[in-house]
């Protein structure tokens, strides 16, 4: 069992790619081992490190379901819900918030 091969940034042959540029192609690793990685140098840091795929072996994304887009569509609801108003926000709720905007930051009463 040997190392995989390191490639320079911008510098990794044809015939392997990320998982982003898998994706923007219409395929998927597809079960696949990574087959290299890529490194960016940086100064004073680790280096960034990206893990290539072989394009021949990937295989085409999974077409979205009835079922499946039912279920996102009702994920993406639960996450614009306030738990504290109940109301719909209109907009993912922020997690460091933990409620809608209204709900975080009250009016103050006028006078």
């Amino acid at each position: 069992m040997g190392a995989l091969p390191v490639y320079r940034w911008r510098l990794a042959p044809d015939g392997y790619a990320t998982r982003r540029q898998l994706r923007a192609r219409g395929l998927r690793p597809g079960g696949q081992c990574v087959a290299a990685t890529l490194e960016r140098p940086r100064r004073r840091r680790e280096p960034l490190v990206a893990y290539l795929y072989r394009v021949d072996l990937a295989k085409p994304v999974r077409p979205m379901t009835p079922g499946r887009r039912a279920a996102l569509a009702k994920a993406n609801a639960a996450r614009r819900i306030c738990p504290q108003c109940r109301r719909d926000a209109g907009y993912v709720i922020p997690a460091s918030l933990g409620m809608c905007v209204p709900c975080a930051y009250p009016a103050p009463p006028t006078l």
